[in-house]
């Protein structure tokens, strides 16, 4: 065990936190919070780059307070019970934010699309990536709004914002030089059975039926 792996009164390192964990306790060295604060605060703020589910946050507090890293109150309003970070979960959320972060894990399924990109047909191909450029430039208008309001109040916030606003650029521009995204989808090609008849040249003339046509004049008639 190395130095850094410090040991509490109940036996558990505080390299031991996972990021989702402790990502929680940094939110409540922040203040005292109820679960579904807890979980309304991440979706505001961290869960930009880091997802998680409702379920994860009740079960790492629980977690979290079975180790001894916070305190939970007595059921309030709502059902809502209070968690406060306690002095060893300071404690513990400063020596694993100190350390040094682990590698990103990157999971992005455009990039498997634009892998495997001669398998799909242009046309699909287009509309995906345009589809997924909406959601970026929205997510980029939203970030370039928020910040600065952010920056204002929450310095540090700001910066990991600012990468986001970053990313979000670098995505859009990315898909905008893809070699399909400048190909024009042409009208959709008509098969031959939904196609109008084709009229051959005798149909292209009128005919004229016997009854409508001028009486046929006899040698004997001509002048």
């Amino acid at each position: 065990m190395s130095s850094d792996d410090k040991i509490d009164h109940i036996g558990m390192s505080s390299r031991a936190l996972n990021a989702t964990a402790a990502s929680i306790l940094g939110l409540l060295c922040r203040g005292p919070m109820s679960g579904w604060e807890v979980y309304a605060g991440y979706e505001r703020s961290i869960g930009n780059f880091w997802s998680l589910s409702r379920s994860q946050v009740y079960r790492e507090i629980r977690t979290l307070a079975s180790a001894g890293y916070i305190e939970v109150g007595e059921t309030g309003a709502r059902e809502r019970r209070t968690c406060t970070v306690t002095v060893l979960g300071r404690a513990a959320f400063k020596a694993w934010i100190s350390a040094l972060p682990s590698d990103e894990n990157i999971r992005f399924p455009l990039l498997l699309t634009t892998f495997f990109a001669e398998a799909v047909p242009p046309r699909t191909l287009r509309a995906n990536f345009r589809t997924h450029r909406e959601r970026h430039a929205a997510r980029l208008a939203a970030y370039e709004e928020l910040l600065p309001e952010v920056a204002r109040h929450e310095p540090f916030p700001a910066l990991s914002l600012g990468f986001g606003i970053i990313y979000e650029r670098g995505v859009i521009e990315w898909i905008d030089a893809l070699p399909w995204m400048d190909e024009e989808d042409a009208p959709p090609r008509m098969d031959e059975e939904d196609a109008p008849p084709r009229m051959d040249e005798e149909d292209a003339r009128p005919r004229m039926d016997e009854e409508d046509a001028p009486p046929r004049m006899d040698e004997e008639d001509a002048p």
